[in-house]
């Protein structure tokens, strides 16, 4: 599990399906940050995972400001599926 931050958006909501850095991650949540102040652009603030590890965030076995975070444009991030089955989301 990690906290990718995207510049841009994407078009992506929770439960989305994306292709980032050659390896599928699903995003378990998304903060929307810079809407009023901010940066120039959006940011996406995602917390993504493997498939396997959705139990473990949905139970919150993890520590966030322990988490890696990769910082990247919306360009970077290839969109597999924009949301999720709100039943499994």
């Amino acid at each position: 599990m990690k906290r990718l931050i995207i510049r841009g958006d994407p078009g992506i909501r929770k439960g989305a399906v994306i292709d980032y850095d050659g390896e599928e991650y699903v995003c378990f949540g998304i903060s929307r940050q810079g809407e009023w102040h901010g940066p120039d652009r959006v940011q996406l603030w995602c917390t993504v995972g493997k498939e396997e590890e959705r139990e473990d965030f949905a139970k919150r076995n993890f520590v966030p400001m322990h988490l890696d975070v990769d910082n990247v444009d919306a360009d970077a991030v290839e969109v597999i599926k924009a949301k999720g089955d709100p039943a499994t989301a």
